[in-house]
């Protein structure tokens, strides 16, 4: 039966490009998935573009496609990657050029826009269509016009499917479902039909086990972590696909990383909600049906997957001005560490009452005792050789985020003794961009596909 091999890039903004090539080189794989955009992305390239510091796509795009172009071309490997951010049209010049810098002629690379629906807020409003927050339930009229950054949709698999109908060699999307990525490979090459929930289900459940760099090959793991091989170079997983939607998961040969089926259901209930109902804009994926098998040798087999029809609605993420953050940490050494920290809080919190600094939030970790687990965290055992003490406030201006931090410095010589030379840090005020989730019919919503011949 004909397989296709589908291995994961990327797993969000920032990551490792290095166990991308080991996939291309080694791997076997005929598409390459790179997922770049984590929930938050979005929120960052819009503060890169407010600096002019970006234009809209992934900063270390480039740098994927200087190392990945050539060696994907000589494989006749076609690349899929969510880089495009904010703007995929500028990312689709950003990888042409990086192709005529190569010497690499005739690529054709597919742009999806049509996620970007910042322009038709205005006319949703005006025709009725309800945005309210998919959380909280607010109106959206909660949000003045004014605070709106972007606003974009989460796609389908649709759109990536016909670029790769159209030959892409290399497709850029902006916003997307991370499982779309490596579904539409699937739907291209089998021709599945977009209401054979089954097989389009199993294609989801392929996305979401590669999705994450190398999750499921063994980082991050929370079994025997320490048993994983050279976690220096970890194999991203590739999955071997068949048409019927049962997969193999592995890695490459002689990379790092660990494939068994805790690492493969690790990454399973990795984000997620109703294990029975995941919902994606192409399918309900239900996880309970899955069937996990470990075959040996870094092979896990991903078999009985079921879905339900796909929404009728998809999802919205709106970016806003969420006011400024005033942050700042300083550490206290031994002996009474923690009952340093904590008077040098009550120090910060009565001269901010004296200054008339009101925050709206305030945030305080004392670090190496609650900063990982809150609430949760026990009272510790004996005297601390050190902790840290981070303070951070929510503003709606500029001018209290960045008067706070300077209420620390003078806790060196005014405040508990054994503050840690050099020890501040955080101390730029930045401004903060919450994320308004919301539904739309799919019906509003318009992919729109070109490919661009570089030449």
């Amino acid at each position: 039966m004909r397989k296709v091999r589908i291995g994961a890039g990327q797993g969000f903004l920032g990551d490792s490009p290095f166990p991308a090539l080991d996939v291309v080189r080694h791997g076997e794989v005929a598409f390459l998935c790179c997922d770049a955009l984590a929930e938050l992305t979005l929120a960052i390239l819009q503060k890169l573009k407010n600096r002019g510091a970006g234009g809209g796509w992934t900063p270390d795009l480039r740098t994927y496609m200087n190392l990945l172009l050539g060696e994907c071309r000589q494989r006749n490997i076609r690349i899929i990657t969510s880089a495009g951010g904010l703007n995929p049209r500028g990312a689709a010049t950003e990888v042409a050029d990086a192709a005529r810098a190569l010497g690499i002629r005739g690529l054709r690379v597919g742009v999806v826009e049509g996620d970007d629906i910042s322009g038709s807020l205005d006319e949703f409003l005006q025709r009725g269509i309800p945005l309210d927050n998919l959380e909280t339930g607010e109106p959206f009229s909660a949000l003045s016009r004014d605070q709106i950054l972007f606003a974009n949709v989460y796609l389908g698999a649709g759109p990536i499917v016909e670029a790769l109908d159209k030959g892409a060699d290399v497709v850029i999307t902006g916003r997307c479902a991370d499982t779309a990525l490596f579904l539409a490979p699937l739907i291209h090459e089998f021709g599945w039909a977009v209401n054979d929930w089954d097989r389009v289900a199993a294609g989801v459940v392929v996305g979401h086990l590669l999705e994450c760099s190398a999750q499921s090959t063994g980082g991050n793991f929370s079994g025997d972590w320490w048993d994983v091989p050279d976690m220096h170079r970890p194999g991203y997983p590739i999955a071997e696909v068949d048409k019927d939607g049962n997969a193999v998961l592995t890695k490459a040969e002689g990379c790092g990383g660990l494939v068994t089926r805790e690492t493969v259901a690790e990454q399973l209930i990795y984000e997620v909600h109703d294990p029975a109902r995941y919902v994606t804009p192409d399918v309900v994926a239900d996880f309970t049906s899955v069937r996990l098998k470990d075959l040996g040798g870094n092979r896990v087999s991903v078999t009985e997957v079921k879905g339900a029809p796909r929404p009728e609605k998809l999802k919205v993420s709106i970016g806003y001005s969420n006011g400024w953050c005033g942050e700042m940490t300083v550490r206290y050494a031994w002996p009474d560490a923690l009952k340093k920290a904590r008077k040098a809080e009550e120090i910060i919190r009565r001269q901010m009452a004296l200054l008339q600094i009101k925050p709206q939030e305030t945030v305080v970790e004392y670090l190496g005792v609650n900063s990982l687990l809150g609430p949760a965290a026990d009272e510790p055992p004996g005297d601390l050789e050190e902790v840290g003490l981070r303070m951070a406030i929510r503003t709606k201006n500029r001018r209290e985020a960045e008067l706070f931090p300077r209420l620390f410095p003078p806790l060196a010589l005014n405040g508990p003794p054994g503050l840690g030379a050099g020890s501040f840090g955080g101390n730029r005020a930045r401004e903060l961009i919450g994320l308004w989730s919301a539904l739309v019919s799919r019906e509003e919503i318009k992919p729109v596909v070109e490919i661009l011949e570089v030449n």
